[in-house]
């Protein structure tokens, strides 16, 4: 019997270095190759080595080798990074992490001082931004001026109006069922860091005219004498103030002012850069930020006394600003090179080819992949943005995609600091599976669960209070969000920090964990299904169908002589006399061969062939393998070596 245990990276350093953080001298003399195979030492053949395996762990426990936490990068769907040929960045809460929650306080203020010049009342000047409030991936109703928490399907988790989180029965008035439906027209995604600010503030201005003297609320905006002001409206105004922000205000300004006090600065991130060109691959650049901008935050992010004097563009093969993402995986714009010195655009299209130290302005995701002879499957891209980053590249170019997810350093950490919350939660499922353990359909009583029932809800409240007014990033209760399932569908792996990169080797592969449906994550294997001497079929159940044992592989069996008389004959108008067979070999034992005759058919294909290797695309699907085939199956059955073409990425 085997117990599957996870055994953590027992690696401790005395700095935030990861393992051989410094640089080889290598690096500015040659890349190395690709890599080359390493012998293991293992059986090359499936059978030995899995035996060999369970010789040696037989009655001992399986030790998965897990990397700490904070250290890992979580899979959706399978990755080999020795496939990939180029890495994509983007910048903004990416590349460069703004400080939280200052960085969101100075936008919460900005973004005050903009509504008040654009009309509303000097009195919103006294909210003051609270970071235990908002959580991304929130979304705005504009009809009724609500902040909704929805999970994949559009059934409401958590409902507030203002500061005013509303009761089931109240969500059930406006939403029926608690239920609604993602309509662009009437719904915003609030889902960018850069929205932070912005959820805060549709509440703190709703909180305010909701309840004031002077403004009478209704369902979908309020009044004041001859004003009235929709929720719609509301929306409107903010999110064209937090637009201005970004394009024509202050926010850059004074960001550029203080860069120590509001953008993090790690000095991993020129040895990740200089590690991936190390090996082959190329790095590239694609902000909406405009060139000065970028160049202030890169020059900050990459100027560390160790590197010398080198300019921030020597890490880049490739260098996009203002790409104007979402567009720029569409129709984009015109691809045009940036004069540094003058910070002009040049006019016409740039037709290349790529240089590596200049800049490049806007552009279209297939015309830079044409200049850099990339394809969908050979770039990883990492962004922070769900849509802008991730959603867009994955379904439009195909791009395998690693999203970087600040928060997931707070939902570990509650994770593992709230661990007796989750231990009463299992503890409150077994007590309300024992209280219906010995119930079945004759029973006439209804046991009372209020307490357990009471208990459980207090225990899942203290548990989304761990992580803020709002709750989990990531979940509701036992209910995934809406954001979580965007991660999992878009999102190939995903990480607090990208920099976890650095705790992987280069041609590593990321593997999916099993994706299990309930029947399989609730049922042991050690479980029969029925007893010894139970009778299936009792009360009325289906008899088990009936599986061969063992498995056998079929192939279709014809002489060659026999083939080519029968299908003269057939053509003649004659009756052939094919007489297919099915020769069966034991997958067990390798017992005798059986032939059997099929009967007379003139069909090409009688019946379907026992597969030899794996031909159901699995998680691997980017191995170098074409199947799991023995040597001898090697030499007749050689790959093609077009491995995109057999594995296509799904979005």
């Amino acid at each position: 019997m085997y117990k599957l245990i996870e055994v953590r990276d027992e690696r401790r350093h005395g700095s935030a270095h990861p393992p051989a953080l410094c640089r080889p001298t290598s690096l500015q003399t040659k890349k190395r190759p690709r890599f080359s195979k390493m012998s293991t030492g293992e059986p090359k053949d499936t059978a030995s080595f899995l035996n060999g395996h369970e010789n040696n762990g037989a009655g001992c426990e399986l030790k998965v080798f897990k990397r700490e936490p904070q250290h890992r990068i979580f899979v959706n769907r399978g990755l080999h990074l020795d496939k990939i040929k180029f890495y994509g960045f983007d910048m903004d809460y990416t590349l460069a992490v703004y400080k939280s929650p200052v960085y969101e306080t100075m936008g919460f203020n900005l973004l005050k001082q903009r509504l008040i010049q654009i009309g509303y009342p000097e009195a919103i000047m006294a909210f003051e931004y609270d970071p235990s409030f908002p959580v991304r991936g929130l979304w705005f109703d504009k009809m009724f001026g609500n902040l909704l928490k929805v999970d994949s399907h559009g059934n409401i988790l958590v409902c507030v109006h203002g500061f005013k989180f509303l009761k089931p029965h109240e969500v059930a008035e406006l939403y029926p069922n608690k239920y609604i439906q993602l309509d662009e027209r009437r719904i915003y995604i609030l889902n960018t860091l850069f929205n932070i600010p912005e959820t805060y503030m549709l509440a703190c201005v709703i909180d305010y005219f909701a309840n004031h003297k002077d403004f009478t609320h209704s369902k979908h905006g309020v009044s004041s004498g001859t004003i009235h002001m929709s929720y719609k409206s509301i929306f409107q105004d903010i999110r064209g103030a937090t637009d201005w922000l970004h394009m024509h205000g202050d926010l850059k300004a004074c960001t550029m002012e203080n860069l120590e006090k509001y953008v993090h600065r790690d000095e991993k991130l020129p040895v990740l850069l200089d590690r991936i060109r190390q090996v082959g691959a190329k790095t590239v650049l694609i902000t909406n930020s405009g060139y000065e901008y970028t160049d202030k935050i890169m020059e900050y992010l990459l100027d560390f006394p160790r590197e010398g004097k080198r300019h921030w563009t020597s890490y880049w093969d490739c260098v996009v600003v203002d790409a104007k993402k979402p567009l720029f995986f569409e129709d984009g714009t015109i691809l045009r090179q940036v004069d540094t010195s003058t910070k002009a655009l040049s006019i016409g299209h740039h037709m290349g080819p790529i240089k590596s130290g200049e800049i490049y302005s806007g552009g279209s995701c297939e015309v830079l992949s044409r200049l850099l002879g990339a394809k969908g499957s050979d770039v990883l891209y990492i962004g922070d943005h769900i849509f802008g980053d991730i959603l867009k590249s994955k379904k439009i170019r195909g791009w395998r995609t690693f999203l970087t997810v600040p928060e997931l350093t707070t939902e570990l950490q509650v994770w593992t600091d709230k661990k007796h919350l989750f231990e009463n939660l299992t503890r409150i499922e077994v007590m309300l599976s024992d209280l219906y353990r010995h119930l079945d359909s004759s029973t006439t009583v209804r046991p009372d669960t209020t307490t357990i029932n009471n208990a459980l809800r207090g225990v899942i409240h203290e548990l989304d209070m761990s992580y803020g007014m709002l709750g989990s990033l990531f979940r509701s209760g036992s209910r995934q969000t809406f954001f979580a399932s965007q991660v999992r569908r878009y999102a190939d792996i995903y990480a607090a920090s990208f920099l976890n990169l650095l705790y992987y080797p280069f041609c590593y592969m990321f593997r999916a964990p099993a994706m299990l449906m309930p029947h399989e994550a609730t049922v042991d294997h050690n479980s029969p299904l029925f007893t010894s001497g139970e009778d299936p079929a009792a009360d009325g159940a289906h008899a088990l169908p009936h599986y061969p044992e063992p498995l056998v592989y079929r192939c279709r069996s014809f002489s060659d002589a026999t083939l080519k008389a029968s299908t003269a004959k057939a053509a003649m108008g004659g009756l052939t006399d094919l007489q297919p067979t099915i020769t069966t070999t034991s997958n067990a034992s390798g017992g005798s061969a059986v032939k059997r005759p099929r009967g007379l058919d003139t069909v090409p294909h009688a019946w379907a062939e026992t597969p030899k290797k794996v031909v159901h695309i699995h998680d691997d699907g980017d191995s170098d393998e074409d199947g799991l085939e023995s040597p001898e199956s090697n030499k007749s059955n050689n790959s093609s070596g077009h491995e995109d073409e057999k594995w296509p990425i799904q979005p």
